[in-house]
């Protein structure tokens, strides 16, 4: 006898549908384990399709599944729950669209025949059952292989995945895991797993199945049956691990560069500045074979360190005046500077400006909370500075990329919920400008404040990264708590993080790249080296200079720029030095450092550039013809962003002209007083185009620039005139504005 249902409403009735179709013994399929799995595996949730933070066509699931009460509500409940039809499955509009059979913007995405569709098929047909408490989870996902070099005739490899699951039971998943190649263009993977190569290089694979990912490194290798190993030499770990991958890959490591290069390369990353002629032509006239870790240790104790080293924390931490003001930013970039100077460690600096309160003018760390001014910008911030994470797009919804949600979000911006400003005074130079403090703050926690989170509408609850928010100890508070939890040499992200950045700052590129952006799609280049690198990092008690002087001692720091045969078109194994602009800063000190010129920055008393707390409030542009101008020019950061990003290190017209022609160095090289004008006393030709060189560009001149040189500097009617002309000439040479 047909079974009718003429009062029950539609989801009483999808419930009693199900439990028909189970007693006649039919397997419903689980919506966690299979249906989401479907979902995912057809498309159905990427974010470029329904996945997309604002959906498509009406039609909007959480993205890759990461929220599985929100997708059987869209799924069975949105728009009146039409997208389902229980009495006739296959005239569901879910089956309908996604096998093309009605038209469908994204294609046909289920194959009538294929297991997705007919596991779509059946939980329809079974009324639609929900996930349910005692449902089982994954908990681990295995893929094989994990890494693999495929010499030129393996052009394809079959990936394999395994799901552990919380009864301790396994099951083959390789159908239904998702594979997404992470590098356009390098590989296309099959519905099945199966990847074939399209061009050599190491491309990264990331196989999903519901809430677990694993990526996959694969290595396409040319033929290459000429290829020697040179064997160079290996002074530490760093090389061991940078040398292996080489020669797996074929690729020989360029020649040692020379003691010139060294030096000049060793002054920039640890002092911002180009050694003198006198400091260059004494190391390279020594003969100790330990010269070189000599040097280095020489620089780390210069005052000049402190001062470079805290200019890379003032960019990501916005010490700039607009905000903290003068008096603020003064007081945030000395603290910084004293404790890079007296060698403080990192996980003690980081603690101190988490769990900081107080004035801002008594208590320098607290600027930290008073550049940034609301729960998410503070949230974001420490996040992206000390934990190497970019949270900023799960702010209006589940990250894209990674595995953070829009509740990760707002959960981590409420730890943060409570800091509150007593601004005592603000003396503003624009009162439109909503930006500019000009007056002393207090930092202090108003225990009233709280956040929202959109998606649910509800007080966010405090907790923190991928950890939970543990119960806070007497008289401690949730800043407190977060400072220990964030810089515990336990946290897996802290300390790498902070190495990377070290590592970017001496090798012109990270291990993780970009810098602040760790997350499974962004795979290390040397995932070993870099926690061989964190693990000696935080033995050493987060020692920034022990970790400097490790990667600087390596062999692969210490590699000429030169590139050779087989690792010219490497630019991220580290097979030879990367040439790389120098910076603002750099360039401005070692210009006048070069030419004994007194810098004539705005306001700051003969200061050097490197030296400045940070840019002054206002946010007009600088005179053109400024030195501030310069700087600009050359890519200084208005440090309104906590990243290094900010800093432009890209060439343009712009910075020509200013060494063809601009104001800074026609000024420079015109200084009455300058090097050039002792120059221009000595009758000894050759004596003055050595110091020059010496002086410009760290090493003497080839005997064919000797001689070009001196004859020009012989035959001048104005001998003043002729040593600038040398001197600009060797100024816009690449070897003075390049690090190489």
């Amino acid at each position: 006898m047909p079974v009718s249902f003429p009062l029950l409403r539609p989801f009483a009735l999808l419930s009693v549908l199900g439990s028909l179709t189970a007693a006649h013994g039919e397997t419903v399929p689980s919506f966690r384990l299979e249906v989401m799995p479907a979902l995912s595996k057809a498309g159905c949730n990427l974010g470029t399709c329904h996945g997309n933070a604002t959906g498509k066509g009406g039609f909007k699931l959480s993205l890759r599944g990461q929220d599985m009460e929100y997708d059987y509500t869209a799924l069975t409940r949105d728009v009146s729950g039409r997208r389902v039809n229980a009495f006739a499955p296959e005239e569901s509009l879910l089956l309908v669209k996604g096998s093309n059979k009605l038209a469908h913007e994204g294609g046909k995405r289920l194959d009538p025949n294929g297991w997705e569709y007919l596991v779509l098929r059946d939980w329809i047909a079974a009324g639609m059952p929900g996930a349910k408490a005692d449902d089982l989870r994954v908990k681990k996902l295995e893929v094989s292989p994990l890494n693999l070099i495929l010499e030129e005739t393996q052009d394809r490899v079959q990936l394999s995945a395994k799901a552990t699951f919380s009864d301790g039971s396994q099951r083959d998943v390789t159908a239904q895991a998702v594979y997404e190649p992470l590098q356009n263009g390098l590989v296309e993977v099959s519905h099945g797993g199966l990847v074939k190569r399209l061009e050599f290089g190491e491309p990264t694979v990331l196989v999903r199945f519901l809430d677990q990912s694993v990526p996959v490194r694969l290595t396409f290798l040319r033929a290459n049956p000429d290829f020697v190993w040179a064997k160079p030499r290996r002074d530490n770990y760093v090389d061991n691990h940078v040398f292996t991958k080489l020669k797996t890959l074929r690729i020989n490591p360029s020649s040692p560069c020379s003691d010139e290069v060294f030096m000049r390369r060793a002054y920039l990353d640890l002092l911002g500045l180009i050694p003198t002629s006198d400091e260059a032509r004494a190391f390279a006239q020594e003969k100790a074979p330990d010269k070189r870790a000599r040097l280095v240790d020489r620089l780390l104790v210069r005052q000049e360190f402190a001062d470079f080293w805290a200019l890379k924390w003032a960019d990501v931490l916005k010490v700039e005046g607009r905000t903290l003001d003068e008096t603020g930013m003064k007081a945030f970039h000395g603290w910084i500077r004293d404790n890079i100077a007296q060698n403080r460690p990192i996980d003690a600096l980081v603690r101190d400006m988490v769990s900081s309160r107080g004035s801002t003018y008594q208590q320098a760390p607290a600027n930290f909370y008073r550049a940034n001014r609301t729960p998410t910008a503070r949230a974001v911030a420490a996040a992206q500075v000390f934990l190497g994470t970019r949270l900023q797009c799960a702010e209006c919804h589940n990250h894209p990329f990674d595995r953070w949600t829009q509740d990760d979000y707002y959960n981590w911006s409420a730890v943060f919920s409570q800091v509150d400003y007593k601004i005592l005074s603000n003396k503003q130079r624009d009162k439109n400008d909503k930006h500019e403090f000009n007056g002393e703050q207090v930092v202090f926690l108003n225990p009233k404040l709280t956040v929202e989170n959109p998606r649910t509408g509800e007080k966010a609850k405090a907790r923190f990264l991928g950890a939970d928010m543990p119960t806070l100890a007497n008289q401690q508070d949730e800043l407190q708590a977060a400072a220990l939890w964030l810089t515990s040499a336990q946290n897996p992200l802290f300390a790498k993080s902070q190495v990377n950045r070290i590592w970017y700052h001496l090798m012109g590129r990270g291990l993780v790249d970009p810098v602040d952006d760790f997350r499974l799609t962004n795979p290390a280049s040397h995932p070993q080296l870099l926690e061989d690198l964190t693990q000696d990092f935080i033995r050493s008690g987060f020692d920034l200079r022990h970790l400097v002087r490790t990667i600087m001692l390596s062999r692969t720091y210490q590699l000429d720029s030169t590139p050779n045969s087989s690792n010219a078109t490497d630019e991220i194994n580290y097979s030879h030095n990367l040439p790389r602009r120098l910076s603002a800063e750099q360039l401005f000190d070692s210009l006048h450092l070069a030419l004994r010129v007194r810098p004539n920055l705005r306001d700051q008393s003969g200061l050097r550039a490197g030296q400045i707390a940070g840019p002054q409030a206002g946010r007009g542009s600088p005179d053109p013809m400024s030195p501030e101008a310069f700087l600009v020019q050359f890519g200084r950061p208005k440090r309104e962003l906590s990243c290094e990003c900010e800093r432009a290190n890209d060439t343009s017209i712009g910075q020509i002209f200013q060494f063809i022609s601009g104001p800074v160095v026609g000024k420079a090289l015109g200084d009455k007083y300058n090097r050039l004008a002792s120059l221009a006393k000595n009758d000894n030709a050759g004596q003055v185009v050595r110091d020059l060189y010496w002086a410009l560009l760290t090493r003497a001149p080839t005997a064919d620039e000797a001689k070009v040189m001196e004859s020009l500097l012989v035959s001048a009617k104005d001998r003043r005139a002729a040593l600038e002309d040398i001197s600009w000439s060797l100024l816009n040479a690449k070897e003075f504005v390049l690090r190489r």
